[in-house]
């Protein structure tokens, strides 16, 4: 019996560290395509009398990205800008391609955005590499460097898409000619600059559900409270003798039968339902918990429940306090249509429960909970 019960114990307290998890390293889409289209703005060199309008189009970008995690990776990508003249500038019509590696970061997640939204998410990008400024006109074909930085803001689609906005600054190391290729220059080092503005979509790649830039990893989980649950079971299974000795009269034991053992694993919150950010309806790895409750109360007639809703401490106390009832409530339901009378279910909204960390991702997710109190 020792044995049976602390497996249990054991398994339950993984299933809530694991049901609390939003992804593993491994449970998360790395690949994404990025395509984007928007405008320019050549800001130095110019000829004397060729100017471009501001913004002026046209821009085209198409790149590949791989996440190593959910904060960090790399992309590649191809760049077109269309530099023409406005009406009263000199007429001219040059173009430039690049070709660039970059750093990307995920500053969402860096930022933990995913505490307050989970649809705007933030890439920061970096890197270097090679471009060519063309006028056929003017036959110039003139080869550079370049150092590229951005800024790209997201909203969040679906799982496969995310609407785009961009602002990068480009910055050509030995660029010979003015942007309107009408003159050369005689500075070797960093001297073009030019500004991007582009609206764009990721396409996200991958046969799992979500992409790493909406992933949330914790790994600062405080496993404490867990271990302490499971030091507590240990002495309560110590009270149950190894062997049971049957005597002729009636006698005071201490033996704590099996219903007394799963009631007070119920009221110790053993078995507790969990929920999403600002959801009431339980995840899915919870219903074992109602199932263990569910049938306690059948074999128990005479027993009646509270049903305690919880929220984490994001967001108005007002809310938290309405959204624990409704998570306490939605179980309650659970339980009627199983057939429970709901004259032996009392339900209470307790609010943000502020005993546990607010700055924790991860015990964020453990406050978001309904537990049970047998009667």
């Amino acid at each position: 019996m020792k044995k049976i019960v602390m497996t249990l114990a054991f398994a339950l307290g993984l299933i809530h560290v694991n049901a609390q998890t939003e992804n593993t390293a491994n449970n998360y889409n790395k690949w994404s395509v990025e395509i984007a289209g928007g405008v320019n703005k050549p800001q130095s060199p110019m000829t004397e009398g060729y100017f471009t309008s501001t913004p002026s189009p046209w821009v085209g970008d198409l790149g590949v990205r791989y996440m190593f995690n959910n904060k960090f990776g790399l992309k590649a990508d191809f760049g077109y800008n269309s530099f023409t003249g406005k009406n009263n500038s000199i007429d001219f019509d040059s173009k430039y391609y690049r070709v660039d590696l970059q750093a990307v970061a995920n500053l969402g997640r860096i930022m933990n955005f995913e505490t307050w939204t989970k649809t705007i998410g933030l890439l920061g990008h970096a890197g270097f590499g090679l471009a060519q400024l063309e006028n056929k006109d003017l036959h110039v074909k003139d080869k550079m460097g370049n150092f590229i930085a951005g800024i790209t803001g997201q909203i969040r689609l679906s799982d496969r898409f995310a609407l785009t906005g961009d602002f990068t600054t480009i910055v050509n190391a030995s660029q010979d000619y003015t942007f309107d290729c009408a003159c050369p220059i005689e500075s070797r080092g960093f001297t073009g600059v030019l500004f991007n503005g582009t609206i764009g979509l990721n396409v996200y790649l991958g046969k799992n559900a979500k992409h790493a830039d909406w992933t949330v990893i914790s790994h600062d989980f405080d496993s404490s409270a867990l271990e302490n649950k499971i030091a507590n079971l240990e002495t309560l299974v110590s009270k149950i003798p190894e062997k049971q000795v049957i005597v002729e009269k009636p006698v005071t034991t201490t033996i704590v039968n099996d219903k007394d053992l799963l009631k007070e694993m119920i009221d110790a919150q053993y078995y507790s339902v969990y929920f999403d950010f600002n959801k009431a309806t339980p995840i899915e790895n919870s219903t074992a918990a109602i199932d263990v409750v569910l049938t306690y109360l059948r074999k128990n007639p005479s027993a009646s429940l509270d049903i305690i809703g919880y929220a984490d401490q994001v967001g108005k106390s007002e809310y938290n306090e309405k959204l624990s009832n409704t998570r306490a409530t939605n179980v309650k339901t659970i339980l009627e249509k199983a057939g429970i009378a709901s004259s032996r279910l009392n339900v209470v909204g307790a609010g943000a429960d502020t005993s546990i960390q607010k700055d924790s991702e991860e015990a964020r997710r453990l406050a978001r909970r309904v537990t049970f109190k047998i009667k």
